[in-house]
């Protein structure tokens, strides 16, 4: 199977690059499957959302993504997100605490709160 290379980083750090076989995100248009060959684009991530990327040779990736861009180009794919969180690394039981909080007190600053929350949780498989 064809493969492109996919670089995911935030602003602190780089999270993974290598070779896969697609990618999926959310965008503000919509959900979205890049796979190799796909027409360019960019596009803007939406909140609360996660990335997924099925590697090559390796398992699935899952990465909750808080904001940012997804850019398609004819040599690969790159991710730049504000902040990103590998679901390996998550703490569910405070994103879980995180979302409770968020909900309770719904001003502009939890907004943003609640859709970390939110991606947190379903990087991990939780339903929200």
């Amino acid at each position: 199977m064809a493969t492109m290379h996919v670089e995911l980083v935030s602003v602190e750090t780089p999270i993974w690059a290598g070779e896969a076989k697609s990618i999926y995100a959310r965008t503000t248009d919509g959900e979205i499957g890049v796979m190799p060959g796909h027409a360019p684009l960019l596009a803007v991530l939406e909140p609360g959302w996660i990335v997924r990327i099925e590697r090559d040779g390796d398992t699935e990736l899952t990465v909750a993504v808080h904001g940012g861009f997804i850019s398609v180009r004819t040599d690969g794919v790159s991710v730049m997100a504000e902040m990103a969180e590998e679901a390996s690394e998550i703490d569910v039981a405070r994103a879980r605490d995180d979302l409770l909080k968020a909900e309770a007190d719904m001003g502009p600053d939890q907004a943003a709160a609640r859709d970390r929350a939110r991606a947190r949780l379903r990087a991990v498989g939780e339903d929200v």
